[in-house]
């Protein structure tokens, strides 16, 4: 029997990502993917009407990640099978639209002083395609202006956490995100936690699993060449095991031009199954 597989972190155009819904369910399937997670930043693509559904032939789950702070650390939970038309959860996702409409304002003001070029919120806007905006569209604003060689110095020397550009979103607390995934039927993992700034991370996987957190995402493309690691990957993924964590996995795909990474990834089957469980499917 042929094996399948996986991929639970993946974005369109309904936020940062350049590929339509349409396009990465015909680039999962050519991948020879069985089952994907449309995962865009604070917002349910309109494409995703039920928890879960098939196109063509493709199982797609209804996802979203989500930015929140871990007591001074901010990082991202996703939530898997939610429903898209939960009234609390709808509550959650509106303000995190809102900020993040205002702090592109305010990146691009910092990137019209810093790097004394005319650029306006409506051109990184119009980058957008009437989706969640965020800093990729405003680095290809910078690349057509030809501010910046490619996307990686935008994110390392301007738009990154701790650059002259940067501006920071206003972001929930995890347990309320928590709770309120939760209460929209989902499955909740942490992406990317290796990206995370822990100091004691049993303490940390203790925390998230008393807030009702169910996986890691330990199953991650990392680049430990552009990015600094706070704990190598298969460490965490022993310590998630022994914390009673289950395993999530997915490429961060953003498509074609973007970040374009699925099929680096390849998440068995069980893992999803696991995960349904937990959603009640």
């Amino acid at each position: 029997m042929t094996k399948a597989y996986a991929d639970l972190h993946l974005h369109t155009v309904a936020s940062d990502g350049t590929q339509t819904f349409d396009t990465l369910v015909r680039r999962a399937k050519a991948t020879a993917f069985d089952c994907i997670a449309v995962t865009d930043h604070d917002i349910i693509s309109a494409d995703l009407t039920s928890r879960v559904t098939s196109v063509y032939g493709v199982e797609v789950i209804t996802g979203v990640e989500v930015k929140a702070m871990f007591g001074d650390v901010a990082g991202e939970l996703l939530g898997y099978f939610v429903d898209p038309h939960h009234a609390e959860l709808k509550e959650l996702l509106g303000p995190l639209s809102a900020s993040r409409d205002q702090r592109m304002m305010h990146m691009v003001e910092l990137c019209r002083e810093h790097l004394q070029i005319d650029i306006t919120y409506e051109e990184v806007l119009a980058e957008s395609a009437g989706g969640n905006v965020g800093r990729p569209h405003l680095a290809r604003v910078l690349l057509e202006k030809g501010a910046i060689a490619d996307f990686q110095e935008a994110f390392a020397t301007l738009i990154g956490k701790g650059c002259p550009c940067y501006y920071a979103i206003d972001k929930p607390d995890f347990r309320d995100a928590v709770r309120i995934l939760k209460a929209a039927g989902g499955a909740i993992s942490v992406a990317h936690p290796c990206l995370m700034t822990i100091p004691n991370w049993d303490v940390f996987l203790d925390e998230l699993m008393a807030a009702g957190v169910d996986g890691m995402e330990t199953i991650y493309p990392y680049d430990p060449l552009s990015r600094n690691l706070s704990i190598e990957p298969w460490l965490l993924a022993e310590k998630a095991k022994q914390h009673g964590f289950l395993v999530t996995g997915g490429s961060d795909d953003h498509g074609p031009g973007g970040k374009e990474s699925l099929g680096m990834v390849r998440v068995p089957y069980e893992h999803v199954e696991a995960l349904k469980k937990v959603a009640g499917l």
